[in-house]
């Protein structure tokens, strides 16, 4: 599986001849570059413009809103979880879906702008997966104490974080490096913008992988 960040919460996970996008951005409209990535399948959270830009996205690809359930696409098994996007069950910025999709027996779930820990069908239906992409960044998601807490529900085996400042983002929302305060420093694993990774190679022990935006 190849793992790819083109920055805020748009990432790019390649399996065999699929590639599936989650939540792209155009960049221009948060300040930072446009992903450059041909996808089969995008996956968009939530229906706000800094995650469902899939007109940034080249190829005849598929795509799904906000679609809560179980689907296919080439065989490769995804699900989509109805939660929202604040914690006044959407009240202020509406509903928000998660995807967990398994593929090479790797399991990852996008959580998206998840705003308040989901019920317990939701986190028991991602409890464990091996990739969780969780927004850190704060002010429009999960607060720090509230993270830690839906964090330590799901207990991933590899954390990636998502959703923060990083240089050009328009969007105010905090830098990584307050959620890295709450993560032991040797449990830190900067991989870079791109990893590729088999079900034999992940870590045994539970680690956050930071990616970067080259």
């Amino acid at each position: 599986m190849h793992i790819k960040w083109h920055g805020h919460a748009c990432f790019e996970v390649t399996t065999g001849d699929t590639t599936i996008v989650f939540d792209p951005h155009d960049g221009k409209s948060i300040g930072i570059r446009p992903p450059s990535v041909t996808a089969d399948l995008v996956l968009m959270t939530h229906d706000h413009y800094d995650h469902n830009a899939v007109r940034a996205v080249e190829g005849n690809y598929k795509s799904f809103m906000m679609k809560n359930g179980r689907f296919e696409f080439r065989n490769i098994p995804f699900y989509g979880f109805a939660t929202f996007h604040d914690d006044v069950n959407g009240k202020k910025r509406g509903p928000n879906t998660m995807y967990r999709l398994t593929a090479e027996g790797i399991t990852v779930c996008h959580c998206g702008d998840l705003g308040a820990i989901p019920d317990n069908k939701v986190i028991n239906a991602i409890k464990e997966v091996d990739f969780l992409m969780v927004p850190v960044g704060g002010v429009y998601t999960m607060e720090k104490d509230v993270l830690r807490k839906f964090i330590e529900l799901v207990n991933p085996r590899v954390i990636i974080p998502m959703h923060y400042r990083i240089g050009g983002l328009t969007i105010p929302v905090a830098d990584v490096d307050q959620f890295l305060e709450m993560i032991p420093e040797e449990y830190i694993d900067y991989v870079g913008n791109s990893i590729d990774i088999t079900k034999d190679e992940l870590p045994e022990q539970k680690e956050c992988w930071v990616f970067d935006r080259r």
